[in-house]
């Protein structure tokens, strides 16, 4: 038997409305798909209606008569969203475990959202004015400055960035940050894959 925190979230797929919808689109009865699976229409019946939750086999069976992949069942219906409470956040510093202050820490604002195309981040570099280690990842990334100066090295060119100020680059380039004269500083980082 399934805890009832696992039958809500498998719920929330819908994939008894989504086995019936195709059932009915090929105008076919729980008996001709049973046949077709070597299932029987009193389970097809069952898992339709969200009484009774199939196994990935069990669902394979009917994903191969319809012509259709897994990835069918478990698409969210409508648009995809994520939120972040301000009090969920994880702060990790960067570099992570090191000695003494970190240059910098990163708040994720969109680790909840699943296959995301880019990363958003809120650094932090209030605890000092150490440059971070040159690093490369992903293709872009964008550097939004809420508040303080920023300094961000990418390939050998440094640039200055004041509050309010904003910059997009390809981050498969060597760069790093380090805050500027000795203020708080923050910004939105953003980084695409």
């Amino acid at each position: 038997m399934l805890s009832e925190t696992l039958a809500n979230e498998l719920e929330r797929y819908r994939i008894g409305p989504r086995i019936r919808a195709l059932r009915l689109k090929k105008k076919m009865g729980l008996v001709q798909l049973g046949a077709h699976t070597g299932l029987s229409s009193a389970m097809l019946s069952k898992i339709e209606r969200g009484q009774l939750f199939p196994t990935l086999p069990t669902l394979l069976r009917v994903a191969l008569v319809f012509g259709v992949d897994l990835n069918h069942f478990f698409a969210r219906e409508g648009p995809r969203l994520a939120v972040t409470r301000k009090g969920d956040r994880l702060r990790l510093p960067i570099p992570p475990g090191g000695e003494g202050a970190p240059c910098y820490s990163f708040e994720s604002l969109d680790y909840p959202f699943a296959e995301r195309r880019m990363d958003a981040y809120l650094a932090d570099f209030t605890t000092t004015e150490k440059r971070s280690q040159p690093h490369r990842h992903g293709s872009e990334e964008f550097v939004y400055v809420l508040k303080g100066r920023l300094n961000v090295n990418v390939d050998g060119e440094e640039i200055s960035l004041g509050e309010g100020d904003a910059m997009h680059f390809d981050s498969s380039v060597p760069h790093s940050y380090c805050r500027d004269d000795g203020g708080d500083c923050e910004a939105i980082v953003v980084t695409a894959p």
